[in-house]
C-alpha cells in the first residue's frame, strides 16, 4: 500500500516502471517461445498449453494461482476503501452515505467490505469468468485511460499546483490515454462501447448540467452558455486550482509596458490579465472611452498579449483604482491581485499607500513592481526571494517565481531563496529546515542562510542580490505610519536591480498552493 511506503513520491514510479518494464519483456518473450513450440490450432484450443510445454508443469498452476490471489487480495484492500472515499466525498448518493463510515483505530471499511464481498459473489455466481473478464478488462483500462487524460490535461494546463516529482510530458499522457482506447477496442468493440457509455452516463449525473440552446451565431451561443455555465460552477477560490487573474493598473501601456510583460509572464495563459486605464472625467465622453479600450486593445494583440482592456473615467486615478478593485470582475470570476507600478512622486505617497491599504482591505493580493529602468529584467536568469516562510507573503512570493520560471524567458532562471538569521548558532538549523521545504514543495529553488553578524539588513541586501535579475520582498501589512515605512523601504532599495514588493491577500495560505499536489 503507497501509504506504507517511505518515500512513495520516488518508490512508485520506480517500482511501477520496473514492474511494467520486466512484464513487457516477459509478454514479449512468451508468444515467441509457444509459436516455436505448438501450432495455432493447439493454442487456441488448449488454454493450459503452457503446463504441457514447461519442465515442471505444476509450476504453471502455481503461477496462475498466485497472480490470481495477488489481484484478489489488491481489490480486497482497494475497492472497499474506494467505496468509503466516494461514500464521504458525497459521489455515491445520499442513501449510500452508510458505505463511508469505518471502524476500529484504522478506520476500516468493514460496511464497503461487504458490499464488495457481496458484489463478488454475485459475480461469481454466473458460472463463467470468460464472460465477466472482459467487462473487467474495460473498467480497468477505462480508469488508466481516464488518469491519463487527467495528467495530460493538468500538464498541458501548466497549473500551478499539479508539480508531479515524476515529470511526463503532457502528449505522452495523451499518448496512453489512446493506447488504451485502442486495446480496448481490440479486446471486444461491444464491450468497450458499454463502458464508454455507463462512463459518460455517470459522468452526466455527477455534473448535472444542462446546456441550453441559446441566442445569434451559434459557436457565440456555445461560448455564451459555457461562460454562463462555468461562472456558476467556480465557485469560492481554493488551494487546488488557484490562478493568478491578475488587475493591471497600467495607465497607457507604451508607457508602463513592463508591469503588462511582468503580468503576462506571471500568468503565462493559466489566468486572466485586466489591464486598465484611469482618465480624467473631463477629458473622455462613453463613446471615445470605449474607441479607446478598443485601441489599446488592438495595440497590446500586435504585441502578442491576450488580455482584456478596461478603460474608466474619475476625478483622479486614485478614485478610479479603487473603484475597478471594488467592482471589476463578474461573479467568483475576479482579479485576485493588483500589479501596481511604484510611485515616486512624494507628493503623492500618501494617496499611493492609502491606495495599497484599500487593496489589502479587498482582500486582494498587492504586487509592485519596481523596474530598474537601466538593466530591465536583466538576463532573465537569477531570482533572488527574501524569504520568511511560507506564511503570509512568504508563499506568495515563492508561488509568484514558480509561475515566472514557466515563461519562455524566465525558464532557465534559478530562484535564490535568501533568509537572514542574526547568529551563526542558527544558521546550520535553519539550513537543514529550507532545505527540507524546498525538497516537499518540489519548487527547484536553492537556499541560502546569511548571517547578519549585526549588520543592517539592507546591506545584506545590497550585497547579495546586486547581480540579481528580479528580487522579491515582503511588505509590511498597512498600518499606521504606513506612509513613512513605504517611502523609508523606496529609499533604503535605491539602485537595486529590478524589485517586485508584494503583500499577501489577508485569509488565503499560498503555502498550501503549492503543497497540495
Amino acid at each position: 500500500m503507497s501509504g506504507d511506503l517511505r518515500e512513495p513520491s520516488r518508490s512508485i514510479p520506480t517500482g511501477t516502471l520496473a514492474a511494467v518494464g520486466t512484464g513487457y519483456v516477459i509478454y514479449m518473450i512468451l508468444p515467441i517461445v509457444m509459436a516455436m513450440r505448438a501450432d495455432a490450432s493447439t493454442l487456441i484450443e488448449n488454454p493450459l498449453i503452457m503446463k504441457e510445454m514447461a519442465f515442471w508443469g505444476p509450476a504453471i498452476l502455481f503461477g496462475v494461482w498466485g497472480a490470481t490471489l495477488s489481484s484478489a487480495i489488491g481489490s480486497i484492500l482497494g475497492a472497499p476503501r474506494v467505496l468509503q472515499a466516494l461514500a464521504r466525498d458525497g459521489v455515491l448518493p445520499g442513501r449510500l452515505s452508510v458505505l463511508g463510515n469505518g471502524s476500529g483505530p484504522n478506520d476500516e471499511p468493514r460496511i464497503g467490505t461487504a458490499v464488495t464481498l457481496g458484489i463478488a459473489t454475485a459475480t461469481v455466481c454466473i458460472g463463467d469468468l470468460n464472460i465477466i473478464a472482459p467487462v473487467l478488462t474495460m473498467f480497468f483500462l477505462t480508469t488508466y485511460l481516464v488518469l491519463n487524460v487527467s495528467a495530460g490535461i493538468e500538464g498541458f494546463l501548466q497549473s500551478p499546483s499539479f508539480r508531479p516529482t515524476f515529470k511526463v510530458h503532457w502528449s505522452l499522457s495523451m499518448l496512453g490515454a489512446l493506447g488504451c482506447l485502442a486495446v480496448m477496442f481490440l479486446i471486444n468493440a461491444v464491450a468497450t462501447v458499454i463502458a464508454a457509455v455507463i462512463v459518460l452516463a455517470i459522468f452526466i449525473w455527477l455534473q448535472r448540467r444542462e446546456l441550453e440552446t441559446t441566442w445569434g451565431d451559434a459557436r457565440r451561443g456555445i461560448w455564451m452558455a459555457l461562460v454562463r455555465e462555468g461562472i456558476f460552477q467556480i465557485g469560492e477560490e481554493d488551494t487546488k486550482n488557484w490562478r493568478p487573474h491578475i488587475l493591471v493598473l497600467s495607465g497607457i501601456p507604451k508607457k508602463r509596458w513592463p508591469l503588462i510583460q511582468f503580468a503576462d509572464d506571471l500568468t503565462h495563459n493559466r489566468g486572466m490579465i485586466t489591464v486598465c486605464s484611469v482618465l480624467p472625467s473631463s477629458s473622455r465622453d462613453v463613446s471615445q472611452q470605449s474607441d479607446m479600450q478598443d485601441t489599446i486593445r488592438e495595440y497590446l494583440e500586435k504585441r502578442g498579449v491576450q488580455v482584456l482592456v478596461r478603460v474608466v473615467t474619475a476625478t483622479d486615478f486614485f478614485d478610479g483604482a479603487k473603484l475597478l478593485v471594488e467592482t471589476y470582475g463578474i461573479g467568483p470570476l475576479t482579479p485576485n491581485t493588483v500589479v501596481l507600478g511604484d510611485s515616486q512622486e512624494p507628493s503623492r505617497s500618501d494617496r499611493y499607500c492609502q491606495l495599497v491599504a484599500h487593496i489589502h482591505k479587498a482582500k486582494k493580493n498587492v504586487v509592485i513592481l519596481r523596474e530598474n529602468s537601466e538593466r530591465g529584467f536583466g538576463q532573465y536568469r537569477r531570482i533572488d526571494v527574501w524569504w520568511g516562510g511560507l506564511q503570509n507573503n512568504g508563499g506568495l512570493m515563492l508561488l509568484l517565481a514558480y509561475l515566472l520560471r514557466t515563461d519562455m524567458d524566465w525558464r532557465n532562471a534559478e530562484v535564490h531563496l535568501k533568509l537572514v538569521v542574526p547568529e551563526e548558532s542558527a544558521a546550520q538549523a535553519t539550513q537543514a529546515n529550507v532545505d527540507s521545504v524546498i525538497q516537499n514543495l518540489r519548487i527547484g529553488a536553492s537556499s541560502q542562510v546569511l548571517v547578519s553578524q549585526g549588520r543592517p539588513f539592507y546591506d545584506i541586501l545590497h550585497e547579495s542580490s546586486q547581480d540579481a535579475d528580479l528580487i522579491f520582498l515582503g511588505i509590511r501589512t498597512p498600518g499606521e505610519n504606513f506612509t513613512e515605512y513605504y517611502q523609508d523601504l523606496q529609499s533604503k532599495t535605491v539602485g537595486l536591480p529590478s524589485t517586485v514588493f508584494v503583500l499577501a491577500a489577508p485569509g488565503f495560505s499560498y503555502g498550501e498552493v503549492l503543497s497540495d499536489r
